[in-house]
């Protein structure tokens, strides 16, 4: 008799979490609080690392009609517009980690993930219920559903974002911690931009305070566009997406390039508006145990929230789920055993992506000597120092057992 496995969360991360566990061949039901997937959020970088696991999956295909493959990055000063550094992606990453370099919208991401869902029997999605809490005990775990019902199953993977219940019953740590930080963001049709402000590349931006990124999606129809500035968070915290006042980022981006400022001020009306998303985090996972414990795991942000500072948010959760699919295809280990073994193979991974995040958080953000060693830095060494080939290159698989 098969297993059933029970997934909290119908993100990126819960849907990766279904496929792989469908995959892996357990039964999965998957409970979504929202009623309908919906073409929410911007976009979202995807290295190497993570396309190799898309297209294990057999996914390459869609991944290519929705996705665009930047020719390079980009390195500029937000305050002069120099050029610091250029790291080739397109067919040198191909070469260098077998796999491209993609960016996608998040929602294309989703809808590529959901369709490879919905062509397995063994998933069942059940939208507008959330799960509300567990039990665990006796080789089975039972949840409460928001309806009231109580369904029963062989393990729980919590996939429920940032402000998790999941994680809250299984940790009990308190809520994710404010960074301060404040990202805008905008999407713009490039056919309504101007030539000179159209983009094939990634582009990021260093100034004191703050930082700008932006690339193409959707094939290069749509560029999307996020400043992140310090600031004054909103005291809804757990709505991460905003209305944004245009004149706070104004305000934010005064003494930046000319360059950049057109670029955000022609993004508007190539498009729907800023909105502004608050950024909550918590620290790096300091243990296997804060991934899963008995019948219980984490996956995606649940266990390990990222700042944006390293685009692998999205990565991880998708890197997590095909291990994920690894261990639950143990059927020689009893469950926790194939949890515990799924954590161990992820915790110092996410744990140094995390720390490695929140370190280019404060570099990117620099002021002084530090932004000037910052920018010295990278005229100097160039590729060496923006590419990354202990992320690209890995996948957490080889870490150690039980």
């Amino acid at each position: 008799m098969k297993k059933q496995v029970l997934v909290a969360g119908g993100g990126i991360g819960g849907l990766a979490a279904a496929l792989g566990a469908s995959r892996a061949g357990w039964d999965v039901r998957l409970y979504e609080r929202a009623a309908a997937f919906s073409e929410v959020g911007a976009g979202v970088q995807i290295g190497p690392n993570v396309v190799r696991r898309l297209q294990a999956w057999g996914l390459q295909q869609r991944l290519q009609a929705v996705a665009a493959f930047p020719t390079q990055l980009q390195v500029r000063c937000a305050l002069s517009g120099r050029e610091l550094a250029v790291l080739p992606l397109g067919a040198q990453a191909v070469q260098r980690y077998g796999a491209a370099y993609a960016t996608i919208h998040r929602a294309d991401l989703q809808a590529l993930l959901l369709a490879a869902v919905q062509e397995s029997a063994e998933v069942q999605l059940n939208l507008g219920l959330s799960i509300d809490g567990y039990t665990q005990g006796d080789g089975v775990v039972l949840v409460r559903t928001s309806a009231g019902k109580e369904v029963e199953g062989d393990a729980l993977i919590g996939a429920d974002g940032l402000w998790s219940r999941t994680r809250t019953q299984l940790l009990a740590d308190g809520p994710p911690r404010v960074t301060g930080h404040l990202a805008y963001r905008a999407l713009a049709r490039q056919g309504a931009l101007p030539k000179r402000l159209r983009t094939a590349q990634i582009t990021v931006w260093l100034g004191p305070r703050l930082h700008a990124v932006q690339y193409p999606v959707r094939g290069g129809a749509l560029q999307n566009l996020v400043v992140i500035v310090q600031g004054q968070p909103p005291e809804d915290l757990q709505n991460w997406d905003h209305s944004a006042n245009a004149s706070g980022l104004a305000q934010a981006l005064a003494g930046t390039c000319t360059a950049l400022q057109d670029v955000v001020r022609a993004a508007p009306g190539a498009g729907q508006g800023w909105r502004l998303w608050p950024l909550s985090d918590r620290p790096p996972l300091r243990s296997a145990a804060q991934m899963a414990q008995g019948l219980v795991a984490l996956l995606g942000d649940a266990a390990h929230p990222m700042r944006p500072y390293l685009a692998q948010g999205a990565g991880m959760a998708i890197e997590d789920a095909a291990q994920l699919q690894h261990a639950m295809a143990m059927h020689d280990l009893e469950v926790p055993q194939r949890l515990r073994r799924y954590a161990l193979n992820r915790w110092e991974r996410n744990a140094r992506v995390q720390a490695r995040s929140q370190r280019n958080g404060r570099i990117f953000h620099a002021t002084g000597l530090v932004r000037w060693g910052r920018d010295l830095s990278l005229r100097l060494l160039g590729a060496r120092l923006l590419d990354l080939p202990w992320l690209y290159r890995g996948d957490g698989s080889s870490a150690s057992l039980l």
